[in-house]
């Protein structure tokens, strides 16, 4: 089969992936092999080549919004048969026995594997997945409008459930990539009005489009203060002006596996009047699940841009410019 490999970390101008012909896997007890359709390209795999977190290992396939059909099964798979159509996300496996495992917080296991970084990813042709950990995709959904919905849409969605907006509310969304474009029609589903931040033109037309209320850059003031703020952008220094602009009680979310150092900021003007700051940390399947019978209801339409498989390393670097508009997703099978 073919894949792209990352043999070591580097610099994405660099381009480290590597296009090979590789062993087809196969599947093991409780797992699928899954013959991949398409694979979106998410920030978390651009942080993966660029090794802006600890390695497990080289080489390695990245890739963890996935589509593809179930070729086989392994002994004990109960929960999938061959034929049908599936998707894998970034969390690949957990213990199942922790305190966090047991107690509705899978995505905080210790033990916890991922898609793409602890286990061969979807920029490859075939590959295995624990099947307890794919998710049905919704029928009608398309494979390359599916795709961003694994990471993307769920990140997107524990960032809201986070932030504790409600019917109503004003909510801000700081970057407006692959997360952000599916997280407010989310928002604008549940009655929320919602301001933007962002710097690109592409993007600011997207979320006027998609039913932003006001669309600006950061460091500039929206109309009415916040309730809650999520920031998709893997910058720090976008915390103080985000707590800043959210009203007393607001929440600011971080939603980014990896964000820039947060720059010293003042009690008063930042975090007095009980405002939060928290984080999201990976998601559970039952997020999953619930982004998948949200994109059904809604619908949520992704935007997205294709490319060849072979294309990985260029478009990882239009990933790195902002320069996609929507969610990029990789042609596979």
């Amino acid at each position: 089969m073919q894949a792209m490999v990352l043999d070591a970390p580097a610099d994405i101008a660099r381009q480290p992936l590597t296009l090979r012909d590789l062993p087809r896997p196969e599947p093991g007890p409780r797992e699928i092999l899954l013959r991949v359709s398409v694979c979106g390209v998410c920030r978390t795999d651009l942080h993966t080549v660029e090794a802006d977190f600890p390695l497990s290992r080289t080489p390695l396939v990245p890739g963890h919004q996935v589509v593809g059909v179930v070729e086989a099964v392994g002994p004990e798979v109960t929960e999938r048969a061959e034929g049908d159509r599936v998707g894998v996300a970034w969390l690949h496996e957990t213990c199942g026995r922790c305190r966090f495992c047991t107690s509705g917080r899978e995505n905080l296991c210790p033990d916890a594997r991922f898609t793409g970084l602890d286990a061969d990813g979807g920029y490859a042709e075939f590959m295995t997945a624990p099947a307890a950990y794919t998710y049905a995709v919704p029928a009608g959904v398309a494979d390359a409008q599916a795709a961003p919905l694994l990471c993307a849409g769920i990140i997107g969605y524990r960032a809201l459930v986070r932030s504790g907006i409600r019917p109503g509310g004003r909510l801000g969304l700081y970057g407006f990539g692959a997360s952000a474009h599916v997280a407010i029609q989310v928002a604008r589903h549940w009655g929320c009005r919602v301001s933007v931040f962002t710097r690109a033109a592409e993007h600011k037309a997207l979320a006027e489009r998609l039913g932003a209320e006001w669309v600006g850059e950061a460091g500039e003031t929206p109309p009415e203060p916040l309730d809650a703020s999520v920031i998709f952008a893997p910058a720090g220094d976008l915390v103080p002006p985000a707590l800043e602009a959210v009203d007393h009680g607001g929440t600011v979310v971080l939603a980014g596996i990896h964000i820039s150092d947060i720059p010293a900021m003042s009690y008063r003007e930042h975090v007095f009047h009980e405002k939060t700051l928290t984080s999201v940390t990976a998601a559970t399947r039952e997020d999953g699940r619930a982004m998948m019978r949200l994109a059904a209801d809604v619908p949520v339409e992704t935007e997205v841009q294709t490319f060849p498989l072979a294309e990985a390393n260029r478009v990882l670097r239009m990933v790195k410019a902002s320069e996609i508009s929507g969610a990029a997703v990789l042609r596979v099978g």
